[in-house]
């Protein structure tokens, strides 16, 4: 399936003491991220923005993955930087968060620090509840792409939600709150005080879980739910590495 021009993949190789995982968003691609990398990139960081199997390319392909196919790209990226970097961190945003968050479930001291971006584990919408039944007869559903307040920027991703993709990620964000209390690393979130997509008490919920003893919040007073590409962005990209200095110094992580 041919990929959509600017939804590659992407891959810096820094000094080997920091790597850098980057989580894009459901119906994303690593467009939405690049900028943050190139960003990590110049500060001396590995780098790694994968494409989440099914994005970058059309929507009825998504339809044919599922969570578990999200989940194994990043984790399988996570283990490879491990092999090169003494400390890893991984940062994601929207559903990147999610896949963020089941990452440090599992692997828990062997990641250095979180930093997330508007992440999700819940939805208010009605219809939700039904995405059990939709996704048996309806194949779409208008998409939520572009959320960005800065004037002129846009995202590459779907005009259409796939619902049995969504029916999926409804599934994730159950297990991924079920286990927010496995969360212990040090953990940066930002999020906007105005998204359309993600609504605030999904960092409400994830603030109030994890057990993180090193924990900030950041609000993004200027943008709203991609962040990354929106007015907030050298703020986000400035607070993250900060972040890792910050863990860093702590001694957290092992020195370089």
């Amino acid at each position: 399936m041919p990929v959509l021009p600017g939804a590659e993949p992407f891959s810096h190789t820094g000094s080997g003491a920091v790597g850098v995982l980057l989580c894009h968003g459901f119906t994303g691609s690593p467009q939405s991220m690049r900028p943050w990398g190139e960003h990590l990139a110049d500060a001396g960081f590995t780098v790694r923005g994968p494409r989440l199997p099914g994005h970058g390319t059309t929507w009825q392909e998504m339809n044919r993955t599922t969570w578990q196919d999200w989940y194994g790209c990043v984790r399988t990226e996570l283990l490879a930087l491990a092999e090169t970097c003494t400390s890893v961190f991984v940062f994601g945003q929207s559903m990147g968060g999610t896949l963020t968050l089941r990452l440090a479930q599992e692997f828990g001291d062997r990641i250095a620090g979180l930093v997330l971006v508007n992440p999700s584990v819940t939805t208010l919408r009605w219809d939700a509840r039904l995405l059990p039944v939709l996704a048996r007869t309806l194949p779409s559903v208008k998409g939520l792409a572009g959320d960005i307040a800065k004037p002129g920027a846009t995202e590459l991703a779907y005009p259409r939600v796939p619902v049995r993709a969504a029916a999926s990620l409804s599934r994730l964000w159950r297990l991924v709150r079920a286990d927010l209390p496995k969360v212990t690393q040090p953990l940066l979130l930002l999020h906007s005080v105005v998204d359309h997509v993600v609504e605030p008490v999904n960092s409400r919920i994830i603030l109030d879980g994890v057990r993180s003893t090193d924990r900030t919040e950041v609000l993004l007073e200027n943008s709203f739910h991609v962040a990354t590409l929106d007015n907030d962005a050298p703020l986000i990209f400035q607070r993250s590495v900060e972040f890792v200095h910050s863990v860093r110094r702590a001694g957290q992580v092992g020195a370089s």
